[in-house]
């Protein structure tokens, strides 16, 4: 029953599940929307793959494997991250989540593990031991919940364990039993945040201690809170101006901050669809899946330099600046002095037709066709990635005969395909938001490699933003550099991560203040981060939704507090 019931629950969207699932408090009452608000509602966001195994690894360390595949997450305004709260769990899934809770607490109770990981000894192995139980399960579950768990929770915990124990005649199997169980909760699966009244605004609602714990570390770490920041929410310290800032200026000095500014931009640029992106191996037969890996890590390792130093986020559109391998260098064209492989620093010379992170090969190979390049879905991406501006999909009817016919005598280069499908008035207007950035990326093929001609005609790689002309890559990040839409969009970004889910109109007031210090922090997306996570603003939250008849859930904060945890 309960599982058939768990999985239910977790086959609704996120966003249901605080009603349906965790709150426990289903009705036939009508509910009364919330007021209007400066701030967004609370979320409920489901864990996603690469924080599921920071969380594995932050608890039980490296050494325990994770099996099982997780599925593809869903994107939402430009982001995963904001669309794991309206992600759903499906019954296949939940399969795959139960065969890596059991095979993790298998590992962490085994012989090999259970020394490290297990900080007490049972009186004997071989029968039940509740006090070691309880000090064990209160210990991991207050870091897997991301909260302590309550009384209640914790002698359910150490009931299932002792009933595994008595049944099999040994403690550790019964204490994975308790442990896996825990790995499959919707409180560990589900990141859901809880809403408190702000004492200090009448009205106004905010995280409580545990949940702004949550988004802060998620935020900056793309990780569960450590301890000493679940301390800080558990003191109250973290519920200061002074408290939260300690907090943020620590995690922002701590070297987990370069997973957590990989993530954010790993997101943003959307690096995990080279897991389905594939080249045609006769077109481009040095094109292989370890150069989709090194081109992702490539891009990231510039951007991470460039942030964790306080670099002007503008600066990565024009920069000669980056990192190689000798894989790389061999797509690229250069040569590097690096006879035992791995990254090397290189700047390219000036003059290079090669500058900024849009000429590398994560943006020009992961937007094009297996085997052609393409302006329209380069230009599509610039526009809709970095200037946030969307551009409409092509109607369903679309007659693509001449972009798809690389070897037509009369069109013999891209442009020219794209000038006769773009004479259909139903296909110019988006082509002209696309086409002439996407045009200026022309002399990169669809495997990132440079080249100058086109089925043996010069390749024409002029174009123009809102109306200002450049001619070639290079050019165009200058020009992208300069526009204000740029650093508009990724503040815009940085915070929808945060926070989750789309911005809502009543935190335009917020948004603009940030855009504004953006400018006058020289564009440092570090100072970004800081100025968002230090805001009280960013863990304001709507009222809830009152469920009319019916008595609100008290709060885990509530509980605890009542218990007196």
């Amino acid at each position: 029953m309960r599982k058939k019931m768990f999985s239910r629950c977790l086959t609704l969207t996120a966003g249901a599940v605080c009603a349906a699932a965790l709150a426990m408090a289903p009705s036939t009452h009508g509910v009364v929307a919330a007021e209007t608000s400066e701030a967004g509602p609370a979320a409920v966001r489901v864990l996603g793959a690469t924080q599921y195994r920071q969380t594995i690894a932050d608890i039980f360390g490296r050494s325990i494997e994770i099996g099982g595949r997780f599925a593809p997450g869903v994107r939402d305004e430009g982001l995963l991250e904001v669309g794991t709260s309206r992600a759903s769990i499906a019954a296949s899934s939940l399969e795959q989540y139960d065969i890596m809770a059991r095979s993790i607490a298998a590992q962490v109770v085994d012989p090999q593990h259970r020394d490290m990981l297990i900080s007490c000894k049972p009186a004997t192995p071989t029968a039940t031991d509740d006090a070691c139980a309880s000090k064990f399960l209160g210990e991991v579950g207050q870091l897997l919940f991301r909260r302590p768990l309550t009384n209640a929770e914790l002698a359910k915990q150490v009931t299932v364990a002792a009933t595994a124990a008595q049944s099999s005649n040994d403690f550790y199997a019964g204490l994975a039993n308790s442990l896996a169980s825990m790995l499959i909760s919707p409180e560990f699966l589900f990141r859901k945040e809880i809403a408190v009244p702000e004492s200090a605004k009448a009205g106004a609602w905010k995280l409580d201690t545990y949940s702004k714990a949550s988004r802060l570390s998620f935020m900056l770490w793309n990780a569960p809170p450590d301890r000493e920041l679940l301390a800080a929410a558990a003191d109250g310290s973290l519920d200061t101006k002074a408290g939260l800032e300690r907090q943020a200026d620590r995690m922002l000095r701590s070297s987990r901050l370069t997973a957590g500014v990989r993530a954010l931009f790993a997101d943003m640029l959307q690096l995990d669809k080279f897991e389905t992106i594939s080249k045609d191996p006769k077109i481009y037969p040095q094109y292989t899946p370890d150069i989709s890996v090194e081109a992702a890590d490539q891009t990231l390792r510039t951007i991470s330099d460039s942030v964790l130093a306080g670099g002007d986020y503008r600066d990565l559109f024009t920069t000669r600046k980056t990192y190689l391998t000798p894989l790389l260098a061999s797509i690229y064209g250069v040569a590097i002095n690096n006879p035992n492989g791995g990254w090397q620093a290189y700047e390219y010379p000036e003059g290079d037709p090669r500058a900024g992170i849009l000429t590398q090969v994560s943006f020009v190979a992961l937007h094009s066709h297996p085997g052609r390049t393409s302006p329209t879905l380069r230009g599509r991406a610039l526009r809709e990635v970095f200037l946030c501006q969307r551009v409409p999909d092509p109607p369903g009817d679309v007659d693509f005969k001449f972009v798809d016919d690389t070897s037509n005598p009369t069109y013999r280069t891209a442009r020219a395909r794209l000038s006769a499908h773009a004479a259909a008035p139903a296909c110019a207007g988006c082509h002209k938001m696309t086409d002439p950035l996407g045009l200026s990326m022309e002399q990169f093929d669809s495997s990132g490699a440079f080249r100058t001609v086109e089925n043996e005609t010069e390749i024409d790689v002029s174009g123009d933003l809102n109306g200002k002309p450049f001619k070639g890559a290079a050019a165009m990040g200058q020009a992208l550099k300069e526009d204000p839409a740029l650093p508009a969009c990724i503040v815009r970004r940085v915070l929808s991560y945060g926070v989750g889910r789309r911005l809502s109109r009543d935190e335009t007031a917020f948004l603009n203040t940030l855009t504004a210090d953006f400018s006058g922090d020289k564009y440092s997306v570090k100072k970004l981060m800081r100025r968002i996570v230090t805001d009280p603003q960013f863990y304001r939250v709507a009222p809830p939704e009152v469920v009319v008849g019916l008595a609100s859930e008290p709060s885990v904060a509530t509980k605890l507090a009542k218990s007196g945890e």
